[in-house]
């Protein structure tokens, strides 16, 4: 049974606030905003909280998934570098994290924000260098959601010398027949899920720049693949 968990201050404080002030919500519908990820285009910068790695240099390894169970997700993140026509950057250091199954985050909990207390565990969490083809790979799980927010996965990228160059967030293709569909919020469900074109961080993303390309099946796993470009 997945647990419920307490959201409003999450998802207020994931909130993107628009030039007057205003915040988005709502549950939406399935989009299909065809994705333009790959092209020479820089995606958004979104906000890193509320739940960021606190130590990432403690978490260098490509396998985050810590035992955490769900269907297995192999997430390959390549970095290019707009002042170089996006060509691969070798040598970036990239940050992740995403939410278990459940909706819940490590490091965090026990509080209004995350009612389950996984405060003293680091799952889902993770670093790498990109090689010489600009690529980090990540062995991980499906991420489950939470309410008010689409599927996601957070990005934070940084160049050799440690100057952050990217904050940023992953959106998941949805309609039939995606992952996302396939996978079914897990035990959860999908009612009252958050589609893209409602999320508060992605409803502007109108190209499908933050969107990635996710293959596979739920018994041998899928593969995310995802290019984001940075100025370095």
């Amino acid at each position: 049974m997945i647990g419920a968990i307490s959201t409003p201050v999450i998802i207020d404080a994931c909130k993107k606030t628009s030039t007057d002030g205003s915040t988005t919500a709502g549950s939406g519908t399935a989009g299909t905003t065809t994705s333009t990820n790959g092209s020479c285009t820089v995606a958004p910068t979104e906000t890193e909280g509320p739940f960021p790695t606190k130590t990432p240099a403690s978490y260098v390894r490509s396998d985050i998934t810590d035992g955490k169970m769900g269907y297995k997700l192999s997430i390959k993140i390549t970095i290019g570098n707009i002042n170089n026509s996006c060509a691969a950057l070798a040598g970036a250091i990239v940050d992740i994290w995403h939410c278990d199954a459940e909706g819940n985050y490590s490091e965090y909990g026990g509080t209004g924000m995350q009612s389950t207390n996984y405060q003293s565990v680091h799952f889902l969490r993770g670093r790498q260098t990109t090689n010489t083809d600009g690529l980090v790979t990540f062995t991980s799980i499906f991420p489950g959601w939470y309410s008010g927010r689409a599927t996601h996965i957070h990005v934070h990228v940084y160049n050799t010398a440690g100057i952050s160059l990217s904050i940023t967030q992953i959106a998941f293709p949805e309609g039939s027949g995606t992952a996302l569909a396939l996978v079914n919020g897990y035990s959860k469900g999908m009612s009252g899920y958050t589609y893209n074109n409602a999320d508060n961080v992605f409803s502007d993303d109108k190209t499908g720049v933050e969107i990635a390309t996710v293959t596979g099946s739920l018994t041998a796993g899928f593969e995310l693949n995802f290019k984001l470009n940075v100025k370095a």
